[in-house]
């Protein structure tokens, strides 16, 4: 191998390690002498031979060139390769023949025939003795003896000295091949019962990468000798002036540099047997003898397909940590799972059972960088330097688990820290722009022992500049800083396991997020829509109610009672829309509810026919927005905008459990179909399809409006009797049977208008002076000039709450009554002291009864 230095260099700072990976050693156009080689063409001809041919099969290599294959051997040797052609198959496929006779003589030689580009290439093994009874019957009880051994070390171990009692060499060592392609020798059985080898590491640059790649598509390699100078190919060029490719050549010549490394390590003979995983090189078994030694071509296909045992052993072996690490993930998922069901989030659910994923994979510290959010337990970078370690993933990692043992080779930053975190995996549990869950491991005192110093000098040789092999096996010990405990085929498995998991949970999750977080954008477009709408209609109403009540009023107080009655039964419309506390609630009541807050008197032309139904908060909602159009529809354009009109609406069930409300209005004027579609009409078609999966459809006739709705079963808690016309409606007291107030009072009211209208009601209970605050600071004034005697509190008073107030007046034994817009939720009665509540909008009525119940 030569190389030619640049201008400026010298010829030792022209060489470097890659010279090794670019020698053609698949084209060194020779064969070892212990078989012969011919190429043949695509019609079977003689195209190039090996120069022993003589000593092989007995005439000369002009004598062959140019003749048919079928001249130079028998034609039954010849009818046997043509049979077996047919098994020829892939790239790398190869027929074998073992034991058959080629000339006249009863010599047998075993034969191997492959496909070299447009090349036959057949090659010719003499057997030195008679063929073998039964080698295959030296295999099986080798490969018994793998068999039930779940440990690497154990397995190697066996597996060493089984294949030296098939072959014969002096010394076999299992070698494999680390993530940095270097090598380690994890088992070594040798004749003299020494360990010469045993846990050293060799360099990447002693086995290059195209040696490797041939390990890999030829899976044994014989050298019998190494002082063979081996046999020319003749010619050495095709036609077109290309050596021949001898890649899966069993007899091919060996490397100068690779015969020149034996030698420096006293090797007569070796033989390399490749160990496969899932295709990939995983290691080879490196057998040595200390003088030449030849194994036929029959027993070599005995060891290769012990090879290929010990690699299905190694697969099985890694099938059970899979197995292993399925089932640690299914137990972590099991608890993970139980953890998110109770509410908890993803960051400190995982931090949960991270005793679990120690006793699994083991680690120093955890981080969790979710949603760019840094969450870490243990011995970890900081959240800044944590940020580089995520750029550098998204970057150079893929989707799969990525495994380190030395972090600062990958971000030479980590340096500054690589005594709390040296080695990491990082496991990507989503889509990018990638969250992570990372195990970081802190360093371990370590040193490294190498067969020889594993730097190769670069010297002048006689045949140029180039590399030559170490001399020195003797054992070179090198200190490893900055690296951890390396990262098991188990930890991956583990690690791979629980990122599917976790990409699992977090996808579903997210989804879950994302939908709810759809719903909740569509919902609040509806209420926002609805609110505007509401809105305005209340504005409208509310002129509406003081038109009507004043034009049949026939004084003042006639005027505010009717007034007030209409507002009273708006606020119990709202409150039946808007509470969080239903129980399923009587239909016939919302119906009712809503006619009399919008018709007065016109609701008794409202006919309600049919049982009663207790439906589902849900439907309750529903049903009132859907009730709510078509009331006031009518109002404004049907049967009740004139005198005579009027509505029927008939209750039934089906066979089925739901409920079918029709809603037929007769007598009004003649209807005419909406000019447009409007958000009225989209809450009357689509509302309980949408929100209850029922039915809903509507129908402008001339003779009046018609609608059809269904609720289904599921939101149908009870069906009550026909004769049972109950509104659970709380009938209110009368005034006169109420407590009188006395003495002074105070109002706690921000809006003006309000605390005016209800120091206007305490007043008219008998309150001989009520004093109005729109703060805390200014009710406490108050208290602190003149103690009322009672107080009427507004919980929220827009940047604060009135909780201190109450709490004062509590102390004082001062009797107050709490208003809210809210309803009465658990955290204002958790929140304030035991005190009465009565809902915005309040009357008079509603305060004087609060006042006289008491406190809670």
């Amino acid at each position: 191998m030569t190389s030619h230095p640049s201008a400026g260099q010298s010829a030792e700072q022209a060489v470097d390690l890659t010279n090794c990976d670019r020698e053609p050693i698949h084209l060194l156009g020779r064969v070892q002498s212990y078989g012969a080689l011919l190429a043949l063409s695509s019609d079977w001809l003689v195209q190039h031979a090996s120069d022993n041919l003589p000593a092989v099969l007995g005439f000369e290599v002009e004598e062959a060139l140019g003749r048919p294959l079928s001249e130079l051997i028998v034609s039954d040797a010849m009818d046997r390769i043509r049979r077996n052609m047919g098994a020829l198959e892939g790239r790398d496929g190869a027929v074998r023949l073992f034991g058959i006779v080629l000339r006249g003589q009863d010599k047998l030689f075993d034969v191997s025939v492959h496909q070299s580009g447009r090349h036959l290439i057949i090659e010719f093994e003499p057997k030195a003795g008679p063929r073998e009874a039964d080698v295959m019957s030296e295999v099986y009880p080798c490969l018994n003896r793998l068999k039930g051994l779940n440990e690497l070390p154990d397995l190697a171990r066996e597996a060493a000295r089984g294949l030296r009692m098939l072959s014969g060499f002096d010394s076999v060592m299992v070698y494999q091949f680390q993530p940095d392609k270097s090598g380690r020798v994890i088992a070594e059985d040798r004749a003299d019962g020494q360990s010469r080898y045993m846990g050293l590491n060799f360099p990447a640059s002693d086995i290059p990468a195209q040696a490797r790649e041939l390990y890999r598509r030829s899976l044994l390699r014989l050298i019998a000798d190494v002082e063979d100078d081996g046999s020319m190919i003749e010619p050495q060029l095709s036609l077109d002036g290309s050596p021949i490719d001898l890649s899966l050549a069993v007899t091919r010549a060996v490397s100068p540099i690779h015969i020149e490394y034996l030698k420096n390590m006293g090797v007569g003979a070796s033989m390399s047997v490749s160990i496969l995983r899932n295709g990939e090189l995983w290691g080879l078994f490196a057998c040595h003898h200390d003088s030449s030694r030849y194994i036929d071509y029959e027993r070599r296909t005995a060891i290769e397909m012990f090879g290929h045992m010990f690699s299905y052993e190694i697969s099985r072996q890694e099938e059970s940590f899979r197995l292993k690490a399925q089932d640690e993930s299914g137990r972590m998922q099991t608890a993970l799972m139980a953890n998110l069901a109770e509410g908890r989030g993803l960051s400190e659910t995982l931090f949960s059972v991270s005793r679990d994923i120690g006793r699994s994979v083991s680690h120093d510290g955890m981080v969790l960088y979710l949603d760019e959010t840094f969450t870490a337990t243990g011995s970890v970078p900081t959240e800044e330097e944590f940020r580089k370690i995520a750029r550098m993933l998204d970057t150079r990692a893929g989707p799969s688990v990525f495994a380190s043992d030395s972090l600062s080779r990958l971000l030479p930053d980590a340096r500054d820290y690589m005594n709390r975190a040296s080695g990491m995996l990082a496991i990507p549990i989503s889509r990018r722009p990638r969250d992570y869950l990372i195990l970081f491991r802190k360093p371990i005192a370590s040193k490294v022992n190498w067969a020889g110093d594993p730097a190769k000098p670069a010297t002048l040789g006689p045949n140029g500049t180039r590399l030559t092999p170490r001399k020195s096996f003797e054992v070179w010990t090198e200190t490893v800083e900055g690296r951890s405990a390396p990262w098991s085929v188990q930890d991956n498995h583990v690690a791979e396991r629980l990122r599917i998991v976790l990409l699992e949970i977090f996808l579903k999750i997210t989804d879950a997020a994302n939908g709810e977080r759809k719903r909740a954008q569509e919902q609040q477009q509806l209420l926002i829509s609805e609110l505007n709408h509401r809105v305005r209609n209340i504005l409208n109403l509310m002129r509406g109610l003081v038109s009507q009540s004043s034009s049949g009023a026939r004084s003042l107080t006639d005027f505010t009672d009717s007034l007030d009655g209409r507002i009273q039964s708006l606020a119990r419309a709202h409150d039946q829309l808007t509470s969080e506390k239903w129980e399923p609630s009587s239909l016939k009541a919302l119906i009712h509810c809503e006619f009399e807050a919008y018709a007065q008197a016109k609701s008794a032309r409202v006919l309600i026919d049919g049982p009663d139904a207790m439906i589902s908060p849900a439907a309750y909602t529903t049903m009132a927005l859907v009730l709510h159009e078509m009331a006031t529809n009518s109002l404004k354009y049907g049967a009740l905008c004139d005198q005579a009109g009027r509505v029927e609406i008939s209750l039934r069930q089906d066979r089925s459990g739901g409920l079918n409300i029709d809603w037929v209005e007769k007598g009004g004027p003649p209807v005419r179909p909406p000019s447009r579609r409007g958000f009225g009409t989209t809450i009357l078609e689509r509302s309980i399809p949408h929100e209850l999966q029922g039915d809903a459809e509507v129908s402008y006739k001339t003779t009046g409006v018609e609608a059809h709705f269904r609720i289904p079963p599921r939101h149908i808690d009870r069906i009550r009797r026909e004769d049972d016309d109950s509104r659970d409606a709380t009938p209110q007291p009368a005034l006169s049977n109420m407590i009188r107030l006395s003495g002074n009072g105070l109002v706690l009211e921000d809006a003006l208008i309000i605390a005016m209208d209800a120091a206007a009601m305490l007043e008219e209970m008998g309150a001989s002076k009520v004093a109005i605050a729109s703060s805390v600071e200014q009710a406490m004034q108050e208290i602190d000039r003149d103690p009322p005697a009672f107080a009427l509190l507004d919980i929220n008073l827009g940047a604060e709450q009135s909780v201190t107030v109450a709490e004062r007046l509590h102390a004082l034994g001062i009797p107050f009554v709490l208003a809210t817009g809210y309803g009465e939720t658990s955290e204002i009665v958790e929140s304030y002291p035991p005190a009465r509540m009565v809902q915005k909008p309040f009357s008079i009525e509603t305060l004087a009864v609060a006042f006289s119940a008491g406190p809670d």
